[in-house]
């Protein structure tokens, strides 16, 4: 949901939620289901009252309550269609919070439907379980990201350079931190020049092999995630 939620309280379904509930998923009133936001947490839920675009959801209980999450980054050259929204249904189940296309010389697309891929981000995040849904921005060339970044540490998967794994690379790096993935081709060598001259990046490998784009971002998040859960307190549930 995109509004806080709290026991007890009525909440009216977007004309989008509304047809995804009755349409795709079949569901009716007095069906059960849940409901999240990331500052409130998950709740459980029933549908109070639903028609074709419009209806609305009476909350029950909490079962989860809010839950930090780290500031990953993904930083990724702009994909195909297909291989684009898989980037991000990705980058979303691996926890990243902000979603970045960029525009490099070697891209093979150079445009996105931001609203799509923004989209796809929360079915994943539903899918997954995700209190939270990560911010899809629309695309922008490469130099205009580098030039707006705040300077957070941001790692970047350079093949076929001499660079530290990227578990190496993590060592003492705490969020926010970043990674950009480049384009099917490889960075253009100008663009790598770049980006080793910023003090904010580290280049780092993701192993020896060749990896394709959206490969390179799921092995990379997913590194990242492991190093970050080895900072995160131990609970008792783990």
């Amino acid at each position: 949901m995109d509004q806080p939620l709290a026991e007890g309280a009525e909440i009216a379904l977007t004309p989008a939620q509304a047809h995804h509930l009755g349409v795709v998923l079949r569901r009716g009133p007095g069906d059960a289901l849940r409901a999240f936001e990331a500052g409130s947490g998950e709740f459980a839920a029933e549908i109070a009252a639903l028609r074709k675009d419009r209806g609305a959801i009476r909350l029950g209980a909490r079962l989860r309550p809010p839950t930090p999450e780290p500031e990953v980054r993904a930083l990724i050259a702009l994909l195909k269609r297909d291989a684009m929204g898989w980037a991000v249904e990705k980058a979303t189940e691996l926890g990243a919070t902000l979603i970045q296309p960029v525009l490099t010389r070697r891209c093979v697309a150079d445009h996105a439907n931001t609203a799509r891929l923004q989209a796809t981000a929360r079915g994943a995040a539903e899918q997954c379980e995700r209190l939270s849904v990560p911010l899809v921005l629309d695309a922008r060339p490469l130099h205009a990201v580098l030039a707006g970044w705040d300077g957070a540490p941001l790692l970047v998967a350079a093949e076929r350079r001499a660079a530290p794994p990227l578990l190496r690379s993590m060592a003492g790096t705490a969020p926010p931190c970043g990674l950009l993935v480049g384009p099917e081709g490889g960075f253009h060598p100008a663009e790598l020049d770049d980006l080793a001259g910023r003090d904010f990046v580290a280049m780092t490998s993701l192993g020896p092999r060749i990896l394709r784009a959206e490969t390179a971002l799921v092995a990379g998040l997913a590194g990242i995630a492991l190093a970050l859960d080895t900072l995160r307190p131990a609970t008792g549930n783990e």
